[in-house]
């Protein structure tokens, strides 16, 4: 728990503080303030303990401004309780298990802790003690510390521990949110993430596969960014290899005037099917093909030119898409890593690990079947090649702390020999360096088929992205928005919204490992858990405070000196869950299935509306429609809720807005 480090933290700070005071008062007696240069040493040793004091002094404000506006993930902070609890009732219990979870019924709490059935197990198998579950849930419960955050606890049935938080210990940590804003919860030092995803090929167009990938990294780096890592966000583009020597040869024959004249290439699909097309049937080209490799590879100027042309033609067309999306990516392609491939062979030839097999250079690594080949028997180098160097490059020379590939599961062999490999040479230790692959399912049509056109070819993305922002304006004509409730500004606004919202939406509200079925009619629909409705309900919920009058620097205001007042099971059940937050984020970036955070934002806008329909945030009179009393307790948990929600948008990536 960041919680309970940063309280150790601080008493181990606070211990050296008070024993490095101590120590230079006795340096004082001494006489080494100030004193002659026969006692430099002393005078030497004070002056470190005086810089290491003020360090720790600053350093020790420091944590503790951030720590007091972090929100409290609560349920790290009862593990710790219960941890502390268990281990003063069983100190001699390795490892114990500790199971905290959030109650799914208002009769058990409002979490509970599970931990003694566990222990029971424990206990039989390894010291022959038959304890039963209750007993050992009444000598923990003897045990807890004493704490902020809970009321009471009970037990229930063979040892369930249910606990009952303290209702001004929720409002205080609602308050501290209005307060302060939506904060991180505290995780730790900062660390340096590189995030992989997208990787387009060059000459190619983006399609749908390349929607998966691009939407849940640029999510996942939203995260990492918000919790105070350090994010490089990296596309490795598929720049380099054996299709650009077709490429440019065709681009030799078709423009000939190339080096002089900018070639009007306007369909790059259409121009790489025409020297795929050449090289399957033309011998002389092919062989021309494969001498414009060789030319483009030592770097001769003319084939770098025409190379950098057939690159900046797809890159232009990128880049509408990552705009309409709002990606931020730095293109780092395989060709960066080029002159690296090299060294890479001679690494794993230097400590062992190549063996030849019919001229290519090959690593097997323990535990996969298929080696990686690292150079062919022509000398050229492979993926396998370009991956390993973009390992290390990662690891050695970016530092990361944490390598994140955002690649379909097609590739999980792959990457996990190249992952091994790199362990195995020592670039990397997993208990030090955190390298996973965050796989991720197909798209399907409503066929349950792999996502095509009518005719059978891939649909191209730019073309689902114009489709879906057709569909969203009709849906909003269709509700007659455009009619008196919005401004055409504001119409566009809500299209654009609706459009690309509800198409991330529903990739990241599944779990990323299964394949999911496209369909523009379930994402657009605003009933269920989709972003039109969760986008409505946000609209509707800044709307509160807007038509009772109350303005920001009201709400403000009210947040410093409102006491939040719980009373009612709705605001109780509410201001639980928006406290919440911080958990859900922890176990995100765990496990880095995004789609916890769709099911808690639609579990967030259900409870608001539970909420809303029980408890009047603005009273009216019923003859004149005029405003009787304004609840503000109850504006300031619709503002904590939609301060939340916004925060979720912005890490799925989703732009809301104030009318709809």
């Amino acid at each position: 728990s960041r919680n309970y480090c940063m309280t150790t933290q601080f008493s181990f700070q606070e211990n050296e503080i008070k024993l490095l005071t101590a120590e230079i008062e006795r340096l004082k007696n001494f006489g080494c303030l100030g004193v002659s240069p026969s006692l430099e040493g002393l005078r030497d040793e004070n002056a470190k303990l005086k810089y290491r004091l003020n360090f720790l002094k600053k350093s020790l404000q420091e944590e503790r401004s951030k720590s007091t506006k972090s929100m409290i993930n609560i349920n790290s902070s009862l593990q710790e309780i219960f941890g502390g609890a268990i281990q003063a009732a069983y100190p001699d219990l390795e490892n114990p298990p500790l199971v905290v979870t959030p109650s799914q019924q208002p009769k058990f709490g409002d979490y509970q802790c599970n931990s003694a059935m566990g222990i029971s197990q424990i206990l039989l198998k390894t010291r022959e003690q038959k304890v039963i579950p209750r007993e050992i849930a009444e000598k923990i419960v003897k045990n807890i510390p004493a704490n902020e955050c809970i009321e009471k606890v009970e037990i229930a049935g063979p040892g369930f521990i249910n606990v009952h938080l303290r209702k001004d210990f929720v409002s205080k940590q609602l308050s501290s949110l209005l307060i302060n804003g939506v904060q991180p919860p505290a995780i730790g030092k900062r660390k340096k993430v590189v995030v992989d995803f997208s990787s387009p090929n060059i000459a190619k167009e983006m399609h749908v596969g390349h929607l998966r990938s691009t939407i849940i990294g640029e999510s996942m780096c939203r995260l990492f960014e918000f919790v105070g890592y350090d994010v490089l966000r990296l596309n490795h583009l598929g720049d380099w290899g054996t299709q650009f020597g077709m490429l440019i040869a065709h681009l030799q024959d078709k423009f000939p005037d190339y080096l002089s004249v900018s070639p009007p290439i306007g369909d790059l699909q259409a121009f790489y099917k025409e020297s795929k097309q050449r090289f399957d049937t033309e011998e002389e080209f092919k062989k021309r093909a494969y001498q414009c490799v060789v030319l483009l590879q030592s770097k001769n100027p003319d084939f770098i030119k025409a190379w950098n042309l057939i690159c900046d033609v797809s890159r232009r067309e990128f880049q509408k898409i990552y705009n309409c999306l709002d990606i931020t990516i730095i293109e780092r392609g395989e060709s960066f890593y080029h002159e690296m491939m090299k060294d890479i062979v001679k690494e794993f030839e230097d400590k062992g690990f190549v063996q030849v097999d019919d001229g290519r250079k090959v690593v097997f690594v323990p535990g996969f079947p298929v080696p990686l080949t690292i150079m062919k028997s022509d000398g050229g180098y492979t993926y396998d090649t370009s991956d390993l160097a973009a390992l290390k490059h990662r690891l050695c020379e970016e530092k990361g702390d944490i390598l994140i590939y955002v690649v379909d599961s097609g590739q999980s062999v792959h990457l996990q020999t190249v992952f091994a490999a790199g362990q195995m040479i020592g670039w990397y230790d997993p208990k030090v360096t955190r390298v996973a692959h965050a796989a991720f399912g197909v798209v399907l049509g409503e066929d349950k088929k792999k996502f095509k056109t009518r005719s059978g070819d891939t649909v191209r993305l730019i073309d689902l992205l114009e489709e879906g922002l057709k569909r969203a304006m009709d849906k909003l004509k269709d509700k007659e928005r455009d009619k008196v409730v919005l401004t055409p500004e504001e119409l566009k606004a809500a299209q654009t919204s609706v459009a690309f919202g509800c198409i991330k939406y529903a990739d990241l509200s599944h779990n990323r490992l299964n394949d999911y079925v496209f369909s523009f009619d379930k994402m657009l629909d605003d009933r269920g858990n989709t972003a039109a409705y969760l986008l409505y309900a946000f609209t509707r919920i800044r709307a509160i405070a807007r038509l009772a009058n109350i303005d920001e620097q009201m709400l403000r205001k009210a947040a410093r000196e409102e006491v939040l007042v719980l009373d009612h099971e709705k605001e109780w059940k509410l201001g639980k869950c928006i406290l919440r937050f911080p958990e859900i984020l922890q176990k995100i970036l765990e496990d880095l299935l995004l789609h916890t955070l769709c099911d808690y934002l639609y579990e967030l806008a259900t409870t608001f509306t539970e909420f809303y329909d029980s408890c009047y945030c603005v009273e009216k009179d019923r003859q004149t429609g005029q405003i009787v009393k304004v609840n503000m307790w109850r504006l300031l948990l619709c503002e904590a809720t939609a301060t939340v929600m916004a925060k979720g948008f912005d890490i799925l990536g989703i732009k809301p807005v104030q009318r709809m």
